[in-house]
């Protein structure tokens, strides 16, 4: 089976703006990138040669040089392109999916493309031409924004036609062009009482395939309905002379599969516009449905066509993203040898996304990694890039991280289920991903703010763990850490243990550096010597605040206090031997332990009191649920040196106080403004302590943390 890769590069319209992934995700201007991609060993490419990017404003005016150079960069890097010409568009503003002209003009840019790259043989002209019509046509949220469904199947009707015309005229000039045509194949589930919208939504997923492959015939289960919109003689035209793919393209995601729900007492939320919920199947459904294994033998059984899976991508932590694709492969390869032609299996998205979670509608920046992470200078290669490597080379679909292959993916677990349960008659399939030892991560800290936080974080995602307190693992004694972690084998340490109390540190430094550096030290020193993967945290208080903008991980360490000395030290000895991951982060807050400054300013507020903040001290808070996730997708990554992790706005106390209270409902006039002299510190402190990271800012702002942190409160009031 043949490994491809594809960059989401949709262009998509919301009135009269479009939006880019493409350059939202800051590939526009890396060509470098796709020497990335090639060393994956990716053989093909899905890639845009999109009509709304190379002749955006006259159909005559076309301007070909970002395409040209990214095609000759494919070829030379041994790769073969797919090409596509449209990507959940609409086409350029002087057309439309239900335009007149919209067939015509995309035949004509379709044959340019042809002409321009004769040299490519694989196309995919419309991606998900259904799944389009649906989102701009029957669902509105994409332009032209309608709610109509003879509109929906005009728009459908002229991007099979444009399909059809678009490959007739590249075979003009590329005889053996093939059709990899691209469809989201998710299978659609219901209550008994909606079983006819069920029945609806699964004849209709197969409309774009069933036209193109000539089988949406006059005994077609939707050709009456079709027909009735007075589009009978263009049906008996495609009908006639149709355009089977040579590769039918299946795009699945964990939450492809849907659930229509008339149960309105299960969900809070108001129901679809036709009286009921329309939620992902993965979180209703116990047991789980067959997944992708159940759709693509669908697809076998419907066209006995050959197979790829074209797009695969899930948003979400990392080993998460890992079992995912491990598990999509392993389908795959037990399919083939079941028969089934399946030629390939496509990396999807390379770079990630941006605002896909509100379909592209709102302008959030929310980020979805990749199998790149493009938020920092250069894409960073996650740990999806090493197992694609490994599966490009032919090596079994195992996970490199023994722990991840123990634990199912989330759409497996208990806590897919968001609301009430409804039964599946069809049982899942659970293709195997290789039997290989589970050994755990090791967090000290048990009684801290992270250690708790990290344990709770993985519980949610499945990942195993020991949790240790003092007295369990004294990381000071090097006889004790050396016997446990020889007998629990972990492959990571993420060490959150240590002293906390900053101005105690003052009276009692030697107590201070033991539990922050030697403790440390003699842990991490027991990680290398077995090559155990070892984490640990720093402070914002290595820094003397001298300057007033944010410190970047390259910044030298002036530490004004006993602790900020303490995590210096442990800083020096991490970066002098190399593979070692630092944290360092700031004033951090949850809403799942009290004894933090958020927690502080909420209970004062509510007991009537004022609340004191210093004006003229600067931080960067943190949020320690982001925190302990992005950790833990570092320590899957196998990073290391220094990284900075906040939610990165630069704020005085005052005003994090003030946000607290805004975000509470509280009164924020109720935080008064104090100078940090007047509060009794008894260590120093810089006065602006902002971080940045100048490797990439991986949490979300602050405001969102806030709105977060918040619900969690308000809920428990």
């Amino acid at each position: 089976m043949e490994l491809w890769g594809g960059h989401e590069c949709t262009v998509n319209r919301i009135g009269d703006h479009y939006r880019d992934q493409t350059r939202l995700t800051g590939h526009h201007d890396r060509i470098e990138d796709l020497q990335r991609f090639a060393e994956l060993g990716i053989s093909k490419l899905r890639y845009p040669a999109l009509w709304e990017r190379i002749a955006p404003d006259q159909p005559d005016q076309p301007d070909w040089g970002w395409t040209d150079q990214r095609i000759a960069e494919i070829g030379r890097l041994g790769m073969k392109p797919i090409l596509g010409v449209m990507h959940h568009g609409s086409g350029p503003a002087y057309t439309a999916l239900a335009a007149e002209n919209f067939v015509p003009l995309f035949t004509a840019q379709a044959l340019a493309t042809a002409r321009r790259y004769p040299h490519v043989l694989d196309w995919t002209p419309i991606n998900e031409p259904l799944t389009t019509a649906r989102f701009s046509a029957l669902y509105g949220v994409w332009y032209p924004h309608e709610r109509n469904e003879r509109i929906f199947w005009l728009a459908l009707l002229n991007q099979v036609d444009a399909t059809r015309a678009a490959m007739a005229a590249i075979r003009t000039e590329i005889p053996d062009a093939r059709l990899v045509q691209t469809e989201d194949l998710g299978h659609c589930y219901s209550t008994h009482g909606l079983a006819p919208y069920a029945d609806h939504y699964n004849q209709r997923r197969w409309a774009s395939w069933d036209m193109l492959t000539g089988r949406f015939t006059r005994d077609h289960a939707l050709w009456n309905r079709v027909a009735a919109f007075g589009f009978a003689d263009r049906l008996a035209a495609i009908a006639d002379d149709p355009c089977p793919p040579d590769i039918v393209g299946i795009n699945y995601y964990p939450t492809s599969d849907r659930f229509l729900d008339d149960r309105l007492d299960a969900y809070d939320g108001p129901p679809h516009d036709e009286g009921f919920h329309d939620v992902a199947a993965a979180r209703v459904l116990d047991p789980p449905g067959p997944g992708l294994a159940g759709v693509l033998r669908q697809a076998w059984e419907r066209y006995g066509l050959p197979m790829a899976v074209t797009e695969s991508h899930l948003g979400c932590t990392r080993e998460e993203q890992l079992r995912w694709l491990a598990q999509s492969w392993a389908a795959c390869e037990a399919l083939q040898a079941e028969g089934l032609d399946i030629r390939a299996f496509t990396a999807w998205a390379l770079l990630g996304n941006v605002d896909w979670d509100s379909l592209i509608t709102v302008e959030a920046g929310s980020y979805e990694t990749g199998v790149f992470d493009v938020r920092g200078p250069e894409p960073r290669p996650t740990a999806l890039a090493d197992m694609l490597r490994g599966l490009a080379r032919g090596d079994a679909p195992h996970l490199d991280r023994s722990v991840l292959a123990a634990t199912p993916g989330w759409w497996q677990r208990d806590i897919r289920l968001q609301h009430r349960p409804f039964a599946c008659v069809v049982p899942a399939e659970a293709p195997e991903i290789g039997s290989i030892e589970c050994r755990p991560i090791v967090i000290t800290g048990a009684t801290g703010t992270l250690g708790q936080a990290l344990a709770r974080e993985c519980d949610l995602r499945g990942l195993p763990y020991v949790l240790t307190d003092r007295a369990t693992l004294p990381i000071e004694d090097a006889e004790r850490v050396a016997d446990f972690l020889d007998a629990h084998q972990p492959w990571a340490v993420i060490n959150a243990a240590g002293w906390v109390r900053v101005d105690d540190a003052e009276l009692e430094p030697e107590a201070c550096f033991r539990a922050n550096s030697d403790g440390a030290i003699v842990l991490a020193e027991a990680c290398v010597e077995r090559g155990i993967h070892c984490t640990a945290f720093s402070s914002d208080l290595v820094f003397d605040g001298r300057r007033r903008t944010p410190y970047c991980e390259e910044d030298a360490p002036r530490p004004l206090n006993i602790y900020g000395e303490s995590k210096q030290r442990t800083e020096a000895w991490f970066q002098d031997r190399g593979e070692m991951l630092i944290i360092r982060t700031a004033a951090f807050f949850s809403p799942y332990d009290q004894y933090n400054f958020a927690m502080a300013v909420e209970r004062t507020l509510r007991e009537g009191q004022p609340f004191s903040a210093a004006a003229d001290f600067v931080v960067t808070p943190t949020f320690v649920c982001d925190l302990v996730r992005s950790t833990l997708d570092l320590v899957v990554d196998g990073e290391h040196g220094i990284w900075h992790l906040t939610n990165g706005d630069a704020v005085s106390w005052l005003q994090f106080g003030r946000m607290v209270a805004t975000a509470l409902t509280l009164d924020p006039q109720r935080v008064i403004a104090v100078s940090g002299g007047d509060l009794g510190w008894r260590a120093k402190r810089p006065r602006y302590a902002a971080l940045q990271s100048s490797r990439g800012r991986l949490l979300p702002s602050l405001a969102d943390a806030l709105d977060r942190h918040a619900a969690v409160r308000l809920r428990a009031a």
